[in-house]
């Protein structure tokens, strides 16, 4: 007995030795880097955060789970994993997971609280790992651009980049203030192709945009293809301003742009504008002219000279046919009809127009939203005002019991030139510098329509002057993410001064996303920016 106690002794000895050997050698796990949560450059500014003066580190380790077995949930968690894997070269790997995985990982679920609304989330970030919770998909989504936002700028390089990959700790809760935040894009002046439309999509999803209102038709060009009126396209899609060979989208195409936009929550708004602006249809088919003679494609800018023969038939039989086949590719509820510059309409023929197009939107199962001057006729149940110059139409509209989707003119375009100097862009409306694109408000800037009655925020950008999908990030950028936060962040959370400082700090964000921006003197941006243009 004495000597197997010995024995026994011996080799606890010798097992404590190897510990202490494998101990010593061993990496030893350093301690969370202390970062403030509330010094991050969040754009839109959340609703609340609470910082824990910790951070959470991205590892080798680390994986994305999601709650259960949900495709869609897999969906946005491989979406994650795309915009992180190439920078970090982590080979972080997608799970469900019926519980809350281990320490080092990032977690998504859903958790049906209504507090958190359709698009809200909470975001609680710890030294043992990341959990994403929001009511719907749609809210992870939102809350991923977040996470996005809380690693370092490099995370969005297409290329693998030197780490660490740190997130300050702490928690977010974030609900957005109006329903609907967008941008428009005008591919009727200048043709954009599939990948270009895309690229804009995936600019303003960053950004928690859900809306993107494409302007499909004008004078200078028809761009998707109806098949019942099929010379739409091919006859009034082959030129543009400048009289370049223009272009169309084809159903298949234009349905996988709407397909793309819904994977990142953005529903698309397509714009068939009539009874103006309509020269490239009245060019495809004579019998759309009071006269019943073609017109000549076009190529200007001039506005204001076109109409549809609003007393004929066959203008209404065209209507209900490009409406249907439109709505048949557009899962979303909205219809945009258009209505502005119709300066050649007589106003008896207008009114009863634009009452007329609303019931045939309305007859195929979407909601119309047409500019500001269709609230001159009479606007129909769920119909919406899009306001652009006359504030007496949004006022008439709002006591039609319409809503107004804000996108004033001398704010909101995009394609306004940011001072005399800006190569691309127009003045008309007004020079828009980032500050002035930043400081409005969109429930108090038009006197008698209250924050009850917005709809939302729409940032257009017309393209008379760009051509090139670089030139069109140039005006959007930087001014975009400004109206995203004036869209999701409540007013008295927004300030310029505050707003600067993060947007300055995006620089090399938006170096890193290869976006061409205008490097406005009025920030102090955190890199220099090497111009493409």
């Amino acid at each position: 007995m004495p000597t197997l106690r010995i024995s026994n002794f011996g080799s606890a000895l010798l097992l404590l030795a190897v510990l202490t050997t494998f101990m010593a050698c061993a990496p030893k796990k350093s301690p969370p880097v202390p970062m403030d949560l509330a010094q991050e450059s969040i754009i839109p500014i959340p609703m609340s955060v609470k910082a824990t003066n910790s951070s959470f580190e991205l590892t080798s380790a680390t994986d994305i789970y999601v709650q259960g077995d949900s495709k869609e949930l897999l969906k946005i968690g491989q979406y994650l994993a795309d915009k992180l894997n190439p920078s970090t070269g982590l080979g972080i790997a997608v799970k469900s997971s019926s519980q809350a995985p281990g320490a080092g990982n990032i977690y998504l679920s859903l958790n049906k609280d209504g507090l958190l609304g359709n698009e809200g989330y909470s975001l609680d970030i710890t030294p043992e790992g990341v959990h994403l919770e929001a009511k719907s998909p749609a809210g992870l989504f939102m809350g991923v651009q977040t996470i996005r936002q809380l690693l370092p700028a490099e995370v969005e390089s297409s290329s693998k980049q030197e780490g660490p990959w740190r997130m300050a700790s702490g928690t977010i809760q974030d609900i957005p203030t109006y329903a609907v935040r967008g941008a428009m894009f005008d591919v009727a002046r200048h043709f954009f192709s599939v990948e270009d439309t895309k690229r804009f999509i995936d600019l303003i999803a960053a950004y928690k945009m859900n809306t993107m209102h494409l302007h499909l038709s004008d004078d200078q060009g028809w761009r998707i293809e109806i098949k019942s009126w099929p010379k739409l396209a091919e006859h009034g899609g082959k030129t543009q301003v400048g009289g370049g060979k223009g272009g169309y989208y084809t159903q298949e195409q234009y349905k996988d742009i709407v397909q793309y936009a819904l994977d990142r929550y953005i529903t698309i708004i397509p714009e068939i504008d009539m009874p103006g602006h309509t020269n490239a249809a009245l060019a495809a088919y004579p019998e759309l002219n009071c006269d019943g003679k073609a017109r000549e494609l076009y190529t200007g800018t001039e506005v204001g000279f076109s109409t549809l023969c609003t007393k004929n038939e066959i203008t209404y039989k065209f209507i209900d046919d490009v409406i249907r086949e439109l709505a048949a590719m557009t899962p979303g509820p909205f219809i945009h009809i258009g209505g502005d510059e119709s300066h050649v309409t007589k106003k008896e023929d207008y009114i009863p127009f634009v009452n007329r197009v609303q019931g045939i939107v309305l007859s195929h199962g979407k909601q119309a939203i047409g500019w500001d001057e269709i609230a001159l006729g009479t606007l129909k149940k769920g119909a919406f005002v899009q306001h652009w110059a006359d504030v007496d139409n949004a006022v008439n509209a709002v006591k039609q019991g319409s809503k107004v989707l804000m996108s004033p003119a001398r704010k909101a375009y995009m394609d306004m030139q940011y001072d005399s100097t800006t190569q691309w862009g127009l003045h008309w409306a007004a020079y828009i510098e980032v500050d002035s694109a930043y400081i409005w408000d969109p429930g108090t800037l038009v006197p008698g329509v209250a924050q009850k009655d917005v709809l939302g925020i729409e940032a257009p950008l017309w393209s008379e002057t760009v051509d090139q999908i670089e030139e069109v990030e140039y005006m959007v950028f930087p001014r975009l993410p400004g109206y995203a936060e004036i869209g999701w962040s409540a007013a008295s959370a927004r300030n310029w001064d505050g707003y600067k400082k993060r947007l300055g700090a995006h620089g090399p964000r938006f170096t890193a996303m290869g976006i061409n921006y205008y490097p406005s003197k009025l920030v102090d941006w955190k890199e220099e920016k090497g111009k493409k243009n």
